[in-house]
């Protein structure tokens, strides 16, 4: 609790009952008692005419923000590669670092990864946080939260980004609680406030429906989770380097509780909609769900995947794995076909970064048109084939 009463110098006077806007505080023996509704906004400190509530001390002392310093980037492993999200997260970084006039840092858990601390310093990283420990080589809640929350307490970073992948939505909430402060999930957008110098998290709230701009201002680290495909990767720089530092961890077999046996890779063809140099995506203009199957043709022509806009997804004509939008995927591909999509503004936001956007459309007017490198108006069953056709002579 961060509010306590001093009991020797409470009258009982009430007056921090009648202002608690959340009826925190009740009266036992003539004295004050703070509640766990207490959100800890201060009203009761200001409106005490004997001084007699204060902030916690031991809470002020855990929550020094001048403390903290630099960014982490955690650099997601798997199976000794690493992730394509990491060094997204590094070029953005980059960009906050610069802003913030702090240092750009990594974190990397698991054994044998010279090679990963190497691209890591390569990517732009002035300091890479390893803890080198087998246990960590597959990922585990208990064991990256642990070893992760362990390392942040020790050397404070003021922000700590990870990607919103299945690991990165699983860890980072994780964290947040291990470490007393907030996350702001499936960010598509940080700056760093000129003011205050603390970070602002953009992200998409009611379905999409507007976008959200988060702060964290009296907590640290502060923290994110950010959509694979929406920032741009760092460069690359041959022989950089930077400081290793390599951290002991406190994590003992029993602390976890999951153990990985085996990883089995499914036979099936996985959507990799984030690392698809072409996609061929399809609307409501499809018709029906049959229209996937020339749409495939296509992509298949172009070494590439299909996608889908949420109207297509929510009718049931292919799974939410190929979604593309501010509620499915965000994409950056080098070619995006845009084959009978209107444009709505949350499904352009998950592609409009693409390199070259190919519209195909029946009405001249659709708003998708405003934003295609290359628009073509017609019937895409008669369009496409055209393609096809051209491709293959």
């Amino acid at each position: 609790m961060s509010v306590v009463v001093i009991e020797k110098d409470c009258r009982g006077c009430t007056k921090c009952v009648k202002s608690c806007p959340f009826d925190a505080i009740t009266m036992e023996n003539k004295k004050a008692v703070i509640g766990i509704a207490c959100t800890s906004c201060g009203t009761c400190i200001e409106v005490c005419p004997f001084d007699a509530i204060v902030k916690d001390e031991v809470e002020k002392e855990e929550h020094d923000l001048s403390l903290y310093h630099d960014i982490w980037v955690f650099a997601e492993q798997r199976q000794g590669q690493l992730q394509d999200v990491a060094l997204e997260l590094l070029g953005e970084g980059k960009k906050l670092a610069d802003a913030r006039g702090c240092q750009l840092c990594a974190v990397v858990c698991g054994s044998n990864l010279t090679n990963i601390v190497d691209e890591l310093f390569a990517h732009g990283a002035q300091k890479v946080y390893y803890i080198e420990d087998e246990r960590l080589n597959q990922y585990t809640t208990d064991g990256y939260s642990i070893a992760i929350g362990d390392a942040i307490e020790q050397y404070k970073p003021e922000i700590v980004l990870l990607g919103a992948t299945h690991i990165g939505r699983d860890l980072g909430p994780c964290l947040a609680v291990n470490c007393n402060t907030g996350l702001t999930a499936d960010c598509t957008k940080l700056e760093i406030n000129e003011e205050t110098k603390g970070i602002m998290q953009t992200r998409p709230a009611f379905g999409g429906n507007l976008m959200a701009t988060i702060v964290c201002p009296n907590h640290r680290p502060q923290m994110s989770t950010v959509r694979p495909g929406v920032m741009e990767k760092a460069e690359r720089v041959d022989g950089a380097k930077g400081e290793l530092i390599r951290v002991q961890t406190k994590l003992k077999d029993e602390d976890i509780r999951t153990k990985v046996l085996e990883v089995i890779k499914t036979v099936q063809e996985k959507v990799s909609l984030t690392d698809a140099k072409v996609i061929v995506s399809g609307g409501m203009g499809l018709g029906n769900a049959e229209g996937f199957k020339l749409l495939e043709r296509l992509a298949k022509a172009f070494g590439g995947t299909v996608a889908a806009s949420r109207a297509a997804v929510d009718a049931g004509w292919i799974d939410h794995a190929y979604q593309v939008g501010q509620t499915g995927t965000t994409v950056k591909p080098s070619i995006y076909f845009a084959c009978g999509i209107s444009g709505a503004i949350q499904h352009v936001a998950g592609m409009q970064n693409s390199d070259l956007i190919i519209a195909i459309n029946t009405n001249e007017n659709a708003p998708i048109f405003d934003i295609a490198d290359i628009g073509m108006t017609g019937d895409l069953y008669k369009i496409i084939p055209d393609i096809l056709e051209e491709l293959n002579a």
